[in-house]
């Protein structure tokens, strides 16, 4: 026999679990919400028509040709997702990535076809080398054996104020194609300012820089180097991407950017670094900060999903939750357009 313990719910004047009795009252105290809004979808685009390469380590993901990339791009803004991130992939590869801030590159050509065919969608642009470099590494490199540049700095060592000249003629190419944003991430020193600096000289004072301000040196872009085909060719980004045991330094780096004219930062990978965009959007309450939900990050929860282990569609809305509700005003992932018919 049950009994009723009267006394016990006198003293029991607050329940936590009554704001939890249905599905609408939960809706009603949500803190935090994920909405299309929220979202840049990024693309892989590459020379030819009607191309739809399947990335084999990110499945639902692909490189697309400019006509396919303009058919993903309507199709993300009908479902309400407002911007896309395009990388490049290019026809041919040399030590500087000349196709990069070529005028009829294929990330020239992607803007143009976007920005014609879906003209409210806010298009971002990477910027940066890798892909494009026939090394992969994100910049020019000391190069040359006895008669290299630099004979203090070792070989194959990434040039940094060499590689700003190149950063600053690819964010020029893409402004004059059209581009609303500009997204360096090479983490490269003094990037933004160099960018900043150009494109206010050539009068391109409204496009807008999304800094890649923290970027760490993780293991959870394997999946994209496939898709984006901007694997190094030997060594690794130690020397300019962030160490993942560092939190403090990601605050000066941030602060720098800021001081140069970012106007985005932004944390890459997300979901490790949950800590460092909390810190981020505690200290510069006014910015507004993106954050990146990696390949690895995606194509974990896809394995999971496709061995029956996790419902997919619960385990990304619970990740990009977390995400935002650890600070991020932007969400750049490749759930995006998935999520926003989710959500309709």
């Amino acid at each position: 026999m049950l009994t009723t313990r009267k006394a016990s719910a006198r003293v029991m004047t607050r329940r936590e679990r009554r704001l939890r009795a249905t599905p609408s009252l939960r809706r009603m105290v949500r803190e935090t919400s994920v909405t299309a809004d929220d979202f840049v979808y990024p693309l892989f685009v590459t020379h030819g028509r009607e191309v739809r390469k399947p990335i084999g380590s990110m499945p639902g993901v692909f490189q697309l040709s400019v006509d396919e990339a303009v058919r993903e791009a309507e199709n993300a803004a009908r479902v309400g997702v407002p911007s896309v991130l395009l990388f490049g992939i290019p026809a041919h590869k040399d030590p500087v990535g000349e196709e990069n801030f070529a005028e009829d590159g294929i990330v020239q050509q992607a803007v143009r076809a976007i920005k014609h065919a879906v003209p409210e969608m806010v298009v971002v642009t990477d910027v940066c080398m890798c892909e494009y470099t026939d090394h992969g590494h994100c910049g020019i490199l000391n190069m040359g054996g006895e008669q290299r540049a630099h004979a203090s700095l070792p070989e194959g060592f990434l040039l940094n104020d060499e590689t700003l000249e190149i950063l600053d003629r690819v964010a020029l190419s893409h402004a004059a194609a059209g581009a609303d944003v500009v997204a360096p991430s090479g983490m490269i020193d003094g990037m933004v300012d160099s960018i900043r600096t150009a494109l206010d000289t050539a009068d391109f004072n409204n496009v807008a820089i999304m800094s890649y301000s923290v970027k760490y040196a993780s293991s959870f872009y394997g999946p994209f180097r496939d898709a984006a085909e901007g694997a190094p060719k030997f060594g690794d980004r130690k020397t300019h991407q962030m160490d993942p045991g560092n939190a403090r330094e990601a605050l000066r780096e941030a602060e720098r950017d800021i001081e140069e004219g970012a106007d985005f930062l932004m944390v890459k990978p997300a979901l490790a670094y949950l800590d460092v965009i909390r810190m981020l959007r505690d200290r510069f309450e006014g910015y507004p900060i993106a954050a990146y939900n990696v390949s690895g990050e995606y194509s974990m929860i896809k394995a999971a999903a496709a061995n029956g282990w996790m419902d997919e569609q619960k385990a990304v809305m619970e990740t990009l939750t977390a995400i935002k509700r650890a600070g991020a005003d932007v969400i750049i992932s490749y759930h995006a357009k998935d999520v926003a018919e989710w959500l309709r």
